[in-house]
């Protein structure tokens, strides 16, 4: 509990509309109308194109078409094309089903024309839940944030996450913990965003590991779309640090899988931070119920079999000189000073696939 003579925030909330429960797919037609739209775009990954096209037989005469050419970490080229078409076809709304890399298309999109954004989320990536954007152009993910591109409803139907692998929940789910830890010591972070974080967290901690060795169990793939719902929500309010960052790095100058680059990092960016949020960690680690909050990231992954270091998940040793030098290169909140030998020691660490170190007080 927050000690009174020191609480002082500022809390923003996100004015989206939520939809939850097993068959919310089925809702999509009345909540376009609900968004007064006509002409609706449907957006999706070139492998969720079957998906993409039912939902626009689903829609009717309120589809115009389906672009389905949205790939990690939206390159500029990507955004050029999908905004083209939206021109052409005159598209008033946009309805992006799968994960991240269909949002985060939708977005790109919308930044420009300003229509409405509905999210359909088949993974735990969260984005549909912030109003952050991002473009991958020469080797550097740039983001910001603008309310544009915040999408105003979000359909979560857990029976749309049947499909994905145990590897893919596994790293989908912590890319959704890395949501709610961040959170917890973001530059504007907040008693009523740190509950959502910690029960976010909880929420995935007790889920993941029976999804991982339970497919079939829609309980506990429901509640694990709750956590990676209060995970983008939690982020969406509060913002990033040195975790995000560090994955906008890799993934932008590397191009690795979005997911799995959380996954790897997260017990790292928590430790190095750890001596600066001594808060934020023992809500962590209460969620975990683990004694240590990093060790307990690193445990919950390695109980998964989810990827545990950078190298095998594509990334070559030579690069994280590099990575390190772009991660001080522009000034950025985190609550423990980014330092450049620090950091190539973290990255080092996670490269090797290393638990998480103990750092020294700061």
């Amino acid at each position: 509990m927050p000690s009174e003579q020191k609480l002082s925030f500022v809390y923003q909330s996100q004015p989206s509309r939520v939809v939850f429960g097993e068959g919310s797919l089925a809702k999509t037609p009345e909540e376009i109308d609900r968004l007064g739209a006509s002409r609706v775009l449907v957006i999706a990954t070139p492998g969720r194109k079957k998906l993409a096209d039912e939902l626009a037989a689903r829609l009717g005469s309120k589809s115009v078409g389906v672009f389905d050419r949205a790939v990690m970490h939206v390159p500029a080229e990507t955004a050029q094309e999908g905004r083209a078409e939206a021109a052409r076809l005159n598209a008033d709304c946009y309805v992006a089903i799968g994960g991240g890399s269909a949002t985060g298309l939708a977005k790109a999109i919308a930044l420009i024309s300003g229509h409405p954004i509905l999210c359909i989320p088949t993974t735990y990536a969260g984005s549909e839940m912030t109003s952050t954007w991002g473009l991958t152009e020469g080797g550097i993910k740039k983001n910001a944030r603008d309310p544009l591109v915040l999408p105003k409803t979000v359909l979560y139907d857990p029976a749309l996450t049947m499909s994905m692998s145990a590897t893919l929940s596994a790293t989908s789910g912590m890319n959704a913990v890395a949501h709610c830890v961040e959170a917890l010591y973001a530059q504007e972070a907040n008693p009523i965003v740190s509950l959502m974080a910690e029960e976010g967290i909880r929420a995935m901690a007790r889920s993941l590991p029976v999804v991982v060795k339970e497919p079939a169990s829609m309980e506990a793939r429901s509640l694990a779309l709750y956590g990676a719902w209060l995970g983008g929500a939690s982020l969406g309010a509060a913002g990033m640090a040195l975790h995000h960052k560090l994955c906008h790095i890799l993934g932008g100058a590397f191009n690795l899988p979005h997911a799995e680059t959380h996954t790897v990092l997260l017990p790292h960016a928590t430790a190095y931070n750890a001596p600066a949020a001594p808060q934020a960690m023992e809500r962590i680690a209460r969620a975990l119920q683990s004694k240590s909050a990093a060790q307990g990231l690193y445990a919950l992954e390695a109980g998964m079999d989810a990827p545990l270091s950078l190298e095998s998940i594509g990334m070559k040793r030579e690069g994280l000189d590099h990575a390190a030098d772009l991660a001080v290169k522009t000034p950025s909140y985190n609550p423990r000073p980014l330092e450049r030998d620090a950091i190539r020691a973290l990255l080092e660490d996670a490269f090797e696939g290393r638990p998480p170190r103990t750092w020294p007080s700061i």
